[in-house]
């Protein structure tokens, strides 16, 4: 069993384009999802992954990964996900010893840009690059699983800000 201990925040600039090391469109369904577990088939550049995902607890998480064939994965997208899919394109960006994952959202999740940096411990320090925004870590409605019931297109502008 993987465990992943991640922290999420909103960008509050756009002075991390400057530093891309890697961006990779991607396309993810969810072939599954409930507050405790999501199961998601995901394509990104020429490889694809099955993930299941357990419920967060104090921003960990359990996670099982295994690489697909990218024709099925894509088989599963068009025959299972129907409604159920996103698109973005993740950058990557290092700040420090970190490596932040930035995903740019399309479609109806255009315009959030929400940045993630794994951890190995939940309270491990972390350089805070200036161009971070608002933590959202452990709201729901920036989880994946959850923008494509709800995108970022039908939330207030207050929840587009990233309050509570």
């Amino acid at each position: 069993m993987g465990t992943e201990i991640e922290r999420k925040f909103l960008v509050g600039d756009e002075s991390w384009r400057a530093h891309i090391r890697r961006s990779q469109p991607m396309a993810q369904g969810y072939l599954a999802s409930s507050p405790e577990t999501t199961v998601r088939v995901r394509v990104a550049g020429d490889a694809a992954f099955l993930t299941l995902k357990g419920p967060v607890k104090d921003l960990a998480r359990a996670e099982f990964e295994y690489e697909v064939p990218v024709e099925e994965a894509r088989e599963m997208l068009a025959l299972f996900c129907e409604g159920h899919r996103l698109e973005k394109v993740r950058h990557e960006v290092e700040v420090g010893a970190h490596l932040w994952e930035i995903d740019e959202f399309t479609g109806e999740n255009q315009g959030l840009i929400v940045a993630e940096v794994e951890l190995q411990i939940a309270d491990e320090a972390f350089e805070r690059p200036v161009w971070l925004g608002a933590e959202v870590s452990g709201m729901p409605r920036y989880y994946n699983s959850q923008l494509v019931v709800r995108p970022f297109a039908r939330w207030s502008e207050a929840e587009q800000r990233g309050e509570r």
